[in-house]
């Protein structure tokens, strides 16, 4: 991607969406020939940036200084292991040494940083080590990914039960790993996991689509909707008109494949820009009668939660493929619950699905993770707060 296209798109999604932060991610975006310029105009027209990376070139310090002086905000690093099985997965021997200096210099540096750990079967053995290494490295966020749904790994093939271990596998490692992140004050989130799987002490931590538009560290539907397009992500082409969430929502996109140029995805708060949402929420007012019946069985909501709601149900039903088992009519949550993933039910089923029972079923999506401490910095006060 020409550099001239991603400020393009930075600034629409600061001008059209009213976003003020970004994930800029890649394949690798640290080595992106633009790097450094693209950061600091991020900056310079209000989009605090993120670079998600596995932080190897971050192992020379005067590397780190560049992005310093550029203006990065933080990284999100991923540690999808430790020692020889970091270096097994990435397929890059050395790797986690370099890694390691890398989260090194950033603390040196004083770059805030989080992690990003996905739940392969070969790095379960290692999330007691990711956590003990948040723990001593001041990691502020750790994000454990059980299943990426993402349709650009789907069409790989690269998804078998030999590298993804069935839910009930995760939960023990899981555990632990999040009680320890507990004890120590560690924001700890789960990405795309059955609520069910989870010990019920650590359910607020879970975010499916429908939880994420809450995430203050995570990405805005709405504007998310625009950058996933495919003119939007190949290398060369043509920036397609700006879609408003309600356009995205009633008439769903389709996403592209795989990437291996920079994409950019986008990071925001739960309150978008105010003009975005009298936008749609007026429009969403307009829906025909016609279309409101076709959501059959979903209690009538309004405003931005029924716009983000409805697109976090497409996302999953429509991109994911994902499913409830039989046991999931009998649980509490599954109102605010995606159930499983597509892909994993075509490996696994769903017999693994633990109904919730004894209490109230759940209608809001923030019924637990209304009582999760989120770490909220400095810039972000005056909207997150």
């Amino acid at each position: 991607m020409s550099l001239e296209k991603a400020k393009t798109i930075c600034r629409t999604l600061v001008e059209s969406y009213g976003n003020n932060a970004i994930d800029i991610q890649g394949g690798e975006p640290t080595i992106y020939p633009h790097i450094y310029e693209l950061i600091a105009y991020c900056r310079d027209i209000g989009l605090l940036p993120t670079l998600i990376t596995n932080a190897l070139v971050l192992d020379k310090s005067d590397t780190c200084t560049r992005f310093i002086e550029a203006g990065l905000r933080d990284c999100l690093v991923s540690v999808h292991g430790l020692g020889d099985t970091y270096d097994r997965i990435v397929g890059v021997p050395g790797a986690h040494q370099r890694q390691m200096k890398g989260i090194d210099n950033l603390c040196v540096g004083g770059i805030p940083f989080r992690f990003n750990c996905v739940l392969s079967k070969t790095a379960l053995a290692d999330l007691r080590g990711v956590a003990k290494l948040a723990m001593d490295s001041g990691a502020r966020v750790v994000n454990f990914i059980a299943f990426n749904p993402f349709e650009d790994q789907q069409k790989s093939g690269k998804r078998s039960d030999e590298n993804v271990p069935r839910y009930s596998e995760v939960a023990g490692p899981l555990t632990e790993a999040m009680d320890m992140l507990e004890s120590a004050g560690i924001e700890a989130n789960v990405r795309y996991y059955p609520i069910c799987m989870v010990e019920e002490r650590h359910r607020k931590s879970v975010y499916n689509f429908q939880q994420l538009p809450y995430d203050i560290h995570e990405w805005d539907y709405a504007s998310w909707s625009w950058t996933g397009m495919t003119s939007q992500r190949m290398r060369d082409g043509h920036l397609s008109h700006v879609i408003s969430l309600e356009e995205a929502t009633i008439r769903p996109v389709e996403y592209p494949g795989p990437l291996n140029r920079l994409a950019v995805r986008v990071r925001k708060s739960l309150e978008p820009h105010p003009k975005l949402f009298d936008c749609a929420v007026r429009v969403h007012r307009s829906v025909s009668a016609s279309v409101q019946r076709r959501r059959t069985g979903q209690r009538q909501e309004s405003g931005k939660d029924w716009l983000y709601r409805e697109n976090a149900r497409i996302r999953a039903r429509d991109h994911c493929k994902y499913v409830y088992g039989e046991d999931c009519g009998h649980c509490s949550a599954q109102a605010i619950c995606d159930g499983f993933h597509g892909d994993y039910a075509s490996l696994f089923g769903t017999a693994e699905a633990v109904p919730i029972e004894g209490e109230l079923s759940a209608s809001d999506p923030r019924h637990y993770i209304a009582e999760q401490d989120k770490v909220v910095e400095i810039e972000d006060y005056g909207w997150a707060l």
